[in-house]
């Protein structure tokens, strides 16, 4: 699989990363194994996690996995901290919190360091510079190697890579922003994405297939065996299922077609091969819906067949986007 640096780094990722959402909830040790194994030997390095997903036991299970299947060098960690169960403050990015939910990290993964730490959303009752200096201590400590931020709007992410970078040598700079991006949901491409480009951040898609929505599975019903049909996740595919994204899944299916690839193909192409994005993150079921997933490494899409998926899924921007004068 290519690799691809991470934003204006030295730190080299696979193209598609492998993502842990559903470990140790959904998906129990056996196909994270499966899942695993698979991804690594395909070429893949990139593995996403957070501190919450199963409530810590996707941290766990890949920390069981790691050395027993793949050396841990040949891996490229990557989790998140500040998201919290706390109904009335749903992020801390205090230093106390963020550091505390590192170790928590490190001690559940069975290693010394992250690749890749990433504050999980911007906290507005925390100054920015305190939880901002919280990452230059992880990777001055060697905890993290690098670091980056995960949900930040334009003008957050914006004002905290231009904090970094305003002292070289003393802050680290940011690496990466993950974002949820694909043809159902373009919205970083108004601010999120120019500010990334600009300072030298790379993009990490998250749901880059629309929650599942883009393989096509939920045209005509929703599968029993789907997040749609899931109890804990049927709210997060729901808002897909609307009639404007049943136009974009219907143009990816006729271009799959007529490529003879999959729509899940050409979905997940085109996000990765868009610019400043470098690795779209996949969840998959098992390792046969990753495999799949992991095709798409030989695919480059026309030019004519992205212009048409362009199009048919172009979210509307006008001021302050475009130039006043035309509007």
């Amino acid at each position: 699989m290519e690799q691809r640096h991470l934003g204006r780094t030295g730190l080299r990722v696979s193209r598609i990363g492998l993502g842990t959402l559903t470990w140790g909830r959904d998906t129990d040790e056996h196909d994270a194994a499966d899942q695993l194994k698979a991804f690594w030997e395909a070429g893949g390095t990139l593995v996403d996690t957070a501190d919450v997903y199963g409530g810590g036991d996707a941290e766990y299970l890949l920390g069981q996995l790691v050395e027993r299947l793949v050396p841990r060098r040949d891996l490229v960690i990557a989790t998140k901290a500040g998201s919290v169960p706390d109904p009335d403050r749903r992020f801390d990015g205090s230093r106390g919190h963020l550091l505390a939910a590192l170790d928590d990290s490190l001690q559940r993964l069975g290693t010394d360091y992250v690749d890749l730490w990433q504050i999980h959303a911007f906290d507005p009752q925390t100054p920015l510079d305190e939880t901002l200096q919280t990452l230059d201590i992880a990777v001055s400590s060697g905890r993290a190697r690098y670091a980056g931020v995960s949900n930040f709007c334009g003008w957050q992410l914006a004002k905290a890579a231009t904090w970094q970078l305003s002292a070289p040598g003393m802050r680290t700079r940011l690496a990466s922003t993950q974002m949820e991006y694909s043809l159902l949901q373009r919205g970083v491409e108004r601010e999120v994405l120019p500010a990334a480009l600009d300072l030298g951040v790379g993009l990490l898609p998250s749901s880059p297939l629309g929650r599942g929505v883009l393989t096509g599975k939920y045209r005509h019903a929703t599968p029993a065996d789907s997040r749609g049909a899931s109890e804990q996740l049927a709210p997060f595919v729901e808002p897909y299922l609307d009639e404007a994204a049943d136009s974009i899944v219907d143009a990816v299916v006729t271009a799959a077609d007529g490529l003879a690839v999959t729509a899940l193909q050409v979905a997940l192409a085109w996000v990765r091969d868009r610019p400043g994005v470098v690795a779209p993150i996949i969840g998959a079921r098992n390792a046969q819906q990753l495999t799949a997933a992991l095709s798409v490494e030989t695919l480059t899409l026309p030019d004519e067949i992205c212009q048409a998926l362009d199009d048919v899924s172009a979210p509307v921007h006008r001021y302050p986007d475009q130039d006043w004068s035309t509007l």
